[in-house]
């Protein structure tokens, strides 16, 4: 894809995003584009980065690792690159996310909020943390029950090397706009729940290409698109 193309999609989307904030009155600008780069190597990162793009996110560890490594090298073009971590965690992976992530939005058990408190290195910021949470109780989708997120919340909110930020879920696909809404309104009830015990909170990180209008309804602040703004995605094999 051209870089053409990728600044036109990120604007379009934008402007998308700006009117859904307007239909649903929400405060403009109050909805983050999330620019899920998985799978897309360096130099269309950069595209998105001139044209304006700050925050990406990587589902796969080791591909992510060389991405943050080339783009933000001294000499590198894209100065300020957030990076979010949005995949499954492993264990064994835990130290490096720790170490070059802003953003993890995948955390689901407490054993990985402890492993990322202890391998965040104290020269960093603490680390911004969201529960996915399991809306769909979907077996092939990692995530907790809305229960299980009130703990982690608390696990997370006692840490000094994490900052609690908010829920990530990724729903059931369905195409109707009101299921959409349905399904994402237990977790934005919750968002709102635990905002009242760990003020900071401010992340409500749901919606994707086929549902963020639904999810920008329901209160999201932060939608994750990838294919919407680098095109179709190319996987060579398996990754992690």
């Amino acid at each position: 894809m051209s870089i053409n193309s990728i600044a036109s999609n990120y604007h379009q989307l934008l402007a998308s995003i700006r009117e859904q904030e307007h239909l649903y009155q929400r405060v403009t600008g109050s909805v983050k584009l999330l620019a899920v780069s998985k799978t897309h190597g360096p130099s269309m990162i950069r595209e998105a980065w001139s044209a304006g793009a700050r925050d990406f996110g990587e589902n796969y560890v080791q591909e992510a690792l060389a991405k943050i490594a080339e783009l933000s090298a001294p000499q590198s073009s894209t100065p300020g690159i957030i990076w979010h971590f949005i995949g499954p965690i492993q264990s064994n992976k835990t130290r490096d996310i720790a170490a070059h992530f802003d953003w993890v939005h995948s955390v689901d058990r407490l054993k990985i909020i402890q492993r990322l408190q202890d391998q965040r290195p104290v020269e960093l910021a603490p680390l911004n943390v969201c529960i996915q949470i399991n809306l769909s109780n979907e077996d092939t989708k990692s995530g907790v029950d809305l229960q299980q997120a009130r703990d982690l919340c608390a696990a997370v909110a006692h840490m000094d090397r994490l900052c609690l930020r908010g829920l990530m879920a990724i729903p059931a696909p369905c195409a109707d706009h009101q299921l959409q809404r349905d399904a994402f309104r237990p977790l934005a009830d919750l968002f709102r729940e635990m905002q009242t015990l760990y003020p900071h909170m401010d992340t409500l990180s749901m919606g994707m290409s086929d549902d963020y209008a639904a999810a920008i309804a329901e209160g999201s602040t932060m939608i994750r698109i990838g294919t919407g703004i680098f095109g179709k995605r190319e996987y060579a094999g398996e990754q992690s």
